[in-house]
This record gives structure tokens, C-alpha cells and sequence, in this order.
């Protein structure tokens, strides 16, 4: 006879293991799992102390076959889940243990009861669970098949209706057809006879083509004589203006050599009145008039003013070098960079088509930008190079002019400033090119 160890074994943990519900076997193996994080370390069976750790499902998942083998070879272990199972469903136990079931119970939980507490008679409980669960699951699969028939029944009832409405319609259209070919007979009727009036029209239409046709060419053979006519009167025309050319040409050289002649002369009178006069280098040059006119902008106000910078570009061969974002953010800098650029470039032209002034406008930026309007004439704008400021290109252009050459720089940074302090080199503030922008 076996043992109860041996018995126990043969119903859960063993080959016989497979008789037992999978609905018991999962509920048994998640309340053990519950329990095994809950009981110290050294009562628990030695191979479910690494998995204790877990979490209760991840225990239940992973450690499954090893929870269930412990209960089956393990009482204490099994007696606390009993006692854990008794805490939460205490009637259901009692009732078990003293043989008497309800029968309106959950059969799964009378077979996991019955496992766990194992009162006399618990095999028969779980046999009987099983059989519940078999007859309830064939219950479940004979109304399902009963669904799946009706279904299919009516799936059949109204496939036979939409063919017997297809083949109504198919009918229908049929005669349709048939109509529509009537119909269509008719038409060709009709069409053929139209076809054989305008095969009748088209024949005429050849007669009166080929009518047509002699007269055109004897059209054709007239005009063809007119255009003779005319290239003949073209030719005689052609000569006659070549020979118009010839002669204006002849005058023009005639003209040339007057005017050579008289240019000689005046080049010759021009020298021999440099010799008479004994004329050497000037001593006074363009700067000198800009240092005077600075001198009394000096001695009567405390920087040059928009009538002192109209007096200053009107010196001879006068260069205005332009700060540009110095000049556009003392006067309006609350405008976007774009309108800017293009307000103070628009002014610089009104000044050089006043005074005729070169003006040279330089900005920072590496590049210019990609809607950079286009600056009047007269107005060159630059832009400084990657590295470099507005400053470093002003002070070359300061640079590259020849001493005594007037050139206004208009900024109003003291480096800025500083390289206009040159023979001819005035240093004008930002504010008052934009009064006299204002002003014009």
C-alpha cells in the first residue's frame, strides 16, 4: 500500500499531477507563492529560498513546478498555507474539514481547500471539482457549437437571400440590356443614314475644293510675279542706301579729322599756356578746406550738426565711409536688421543724388543676407569678412585714401572715430547723419 507522502505525490507533484484541474493546480501554486515571501527564510524549503525574493506572480510564473513539489514533500509549508487559506475563507474550511461542502461553492475553491486541509475524503472533493469543471466545460463547448450552428444557419439563410436578390437584379439588368440594345439598334439606324449624307456632302465638298484649288494657283502665280516685282524695287533700294552709307561715311571721316585737328590745337594752346604761366604743385589741397571747415564747426559748437555735415560734403571729391549698424541703431534700432539696412541705404542715395558724394556703407556679417535690397547708385555696400568687424574694414578704407582727400566717417565708437584723425580725415557722430537723414 503506499504512503500518504507516496499518495500525495500521485495526486499534485507526480505523474498522476496531471489529474488535477489546472484552475486548482494555478489557484494552490498562487497562494503558496502569497505565503513564501511571508515565512522566514529557514522554515522555507530549501529550494524556494532563492525565489522568496520575487514578487508574488514572478514566484508563481517562475518557481511553479518547484512551489507545487514543495507542498507535496513539505507539510509544514503546505499546513501554513492551509492556515493563510483558513484566515481569508474560514466557513468554506470548516465546512470542507466537517465533510459537508456548500453546494452553491466555487468547486475550484472546494478542491483547493479540500488539497490543502485534506480532510478524509479530499481525493473524492478534487475528483469531484474536476468533474464540475470537465461538465461545465462542455456545457460551455455545447453552447458554443449550438452558436457557431445557429450562426452558421442564419450566415446560409442570408446568403441564399442576397443570391436570390442578385439573380432579381441580374433580371432586371438583363432587360435593361435589352432595352438599352433596342435603343441602340435604333440609334445606328440612325447614324448610317446620317453618315451617308455627309459621305454625299463631302463629295461636293471635293468638287468645290478642286475649283478652289486652280484659283489659288493662279492667285499664287500672280503674287509670285508682284514679289519679283517688289525684290527688284528692294535691290534698287538696297544700292541706292549703300551708296548713302558711302557717302555719310566719307562726311563722317571728313568731320573726324576737323575735329582731331581742333583738339590738337586746343591740347597745344593748353601746354603752351602751362609753360607761360610757370604753374608748380598747389599748395592748398582738398583737406585743408575740410580742417578749415572743421576748425569752425569746432570754435561755434560741440560736435559737427546736419548743416556743418552739408557744407562738408560738399567739398570736392568728398568720400562719406558710413558705420552702418552704429548708425541704424542710434536712429531706429526698434526696426528688424532688414528694414535697417534698407532705410539708411535709401537715405545714403537721396545724399549722393544731392551732393555727388561717394558713399561707402559697411556692416557686420560675414555674408550679406539673402534679401539684401539693392543700393541706389552711387551707394556701395559692404559686408566684413568671417572674423572681422564693420571697425577693421573702415579703418582700411581710411587707410587706402590718399593723404589730403576728404573723407567723413560717420560713427559715433571712439575707435571708429580715431581712424579718422587723418590729414583730410573727419570724424562725424552717428546722431547727426541721422538728423540730416531726417531732415531730407
Amino acid at each position: 500500500m503506499p504512503t500518504d507522502s507516496t499518495a500525495d505525490r500521485a495526486t499534485f507533484g507526480g505523474p498522476a499531477s496531471e489529474r488535477l484541474p489546472e484552475a486548482v493546480r494555478g489557484r494552490v501554486v498562487g497562494l503558496a507563492a502569497q505565503v513564501l515571501g511571508d515565512t522566514p527564510a529557514d522554515e522555507l524549503p530549501a529550494p524556494l529560498r532563492p525565489v522568496a525574493r520575487f514578487a508574488p506572480a514572478k514566484r508563481a510564473r517562475v518557481a511553479g513546478p518547484m512551489i507545487a513539489t514543495a507542498l507535496e514533500a513539505h507539510e509544514d509549508f503546505r499546513a501554513r498555507v492551509a492556515e493563510r487559506l483558513e484566515q481569508g475563507a474560514g466557513e468554506l474550511v470548516a465546512a470542507v474539514r466537517a465533510g459537508n461542502p456548500p453546494p452553491a461553492a466555487d468547486p475550484v475553491e472546494i478542491a483547493v481547500v479540500a488539497y490543502l486541509v485534506r480532510p478524509d475524503g479530499w481525493r473524492d472533493l478534487v475528483a469531484a471539482a474536476g468533474a464540475e469543471l470537465i461538465e461545465r466545460a462542455e456545457r460551455a463547448a455545447s453552447r458554443e457549437r449550438d452558436d457557431i450552428v445557429a450562426k452558421v444557419t442564419q450566415e446560409r439563410d442570408d446568403a441564399i437571400a442576397e443570391a436570390r436578390d442578385r439573380i432579381e437584379r441580374a433580371r432586371a439588368e438583363a432587360a435593361s440590356a435589352v432595352a438599352d440594345m433596342q435603343d441602340l439598334r435604333k440609334q445606328v439606324r440612325s447614324l448610317t443614314g446620317r453618315l451617308r449624307a455627309a459621305e454625299r456632302d463631302r463629295d461636293a465638298a471635293l468638287a468645290g475644293i478642286g475649283e478652289q484649288r486652280e484659283q489659288a494657283t493662279a492667285q499664287a502665280a500672280a503674287a509670285a510675279a508682284e514679289l519679283a516685282a517688289v525684290r527688284q524695287e528692294l535691290a534698287d533700294s538696297g544700292r541706292a542706301v549703300e551708296a548713302a552709307r558711302r557717302s555719310t561715311r566719307a562726311a563722317r571721316d571728313s568731320d573726324d579729322a576737323r575735329l582731331w585737328l581742333l583738339l590738337e590745337t586746343a591740347a597745344g594752346a593748353v601746354r603752351g599756356l602751362r609753360e607761360e604761366l610757370a604753374l608748380g604743385p598747389p599748395s592748398r589741397l582738398p583737406a585743408d578746406d575740410v580742417q578749415a571747415a572743421t576748425a569752425e564747426v569746432s570754435s561755434g559748437i560741440r560736435e559737427v550738426g546736419p548743416v556743418d555735415l552739408d557744407r562738408l560734403l560738399a567739398l570736392p571729391r568728398v568720400h562719406l565711409i558710413v558705420d552702418g549698424y552704429n548708425v541704424t541703431k542710434t536712429g531706429y534700432g526698434e526696426l528688424p536688421l532688414a528694414s535697417q539696412r534698407t532705410r539708411l541705404i535709401q537715405g545714403l542715395g537721396a545724399i549722393v543724388a544731392r551732393t555727388g558724394a561717394e558713399v561707402t556703407c559697411v556692416f557686420d556679417g560675414a555674408t550679406g543676407p539673402p534679401m539684401m535690397p539693392m543700393a541706389p547708385r552711387g551707394v556701395r555696400v559692404l559686408f566684413s569678412a568671417p572674423g572681422e568687424q564693420a571697425d577693421d574694414v573702415i579703418r582700411r578704407l581710411v587707410a587706402a585714401e590718399p593723404s589730403g582727400r576728404p573723407v567723413l566717417v560717420v560713427s559715433s565708437d571712439r575707435e571708429v572715430a580715431a581712424a579718422a584723425r587723418r590729414p583730410g580725415g573727419v570724424a562725424v557722430p552717428s546722431g547727426t547723419l541721422v538728423r540730416r537723414l531726417d531732415r531730407g
